[in-house]
């Protein structure tokens, strides 16, 4: 797992590029934008990436800072080390992107 330092305006991710890294918010805010037109935001505490990671390879929103951020960014190749030693993380981001890909 490593930091990543991301300015205001910046992209971390595009709709309908390929992703396998996780992303937890440490510090900032960002705009979620959707295929659908559908706008959100999210901040510290939260988390976006899962769906690409452990579903579908594609990402389904474009994520973009609203203000300077520090993510922590989980890469597939830390989070293949990781999970079977933490069985529950794995089944708490597959829910968390069920749950969000339903939407």
């Amino acid at each position: 797992m490593r930091e990543l330092e991301v300015e205001a305006g910046a992209t971390v991710v595009t709709l309908d590029g390929y992703g396998t890294s996780i992303y937890f918010i440490e510090q900032g805010e960002a705009a979620v934008l959707t295929d659908a037109g559908d706008s959100s935001y999210v901040g510290p505490g939260d988390t976006f990436g899962e769906i690409a990671a452990l579903l579908t390879g594609q990402r389904t929103a474009t994520v973009a800072a609203r203000t300077p951020m520090r993510l922590l960014l989980l890469s597939d190749q830390d989070f293949q080390r990781i999970r079977a030693r933490v069985p529950e993380l794995e089944r708490l981001l597959l829910r968390l992107g069920l749950e969000r890909a339903s939407r």
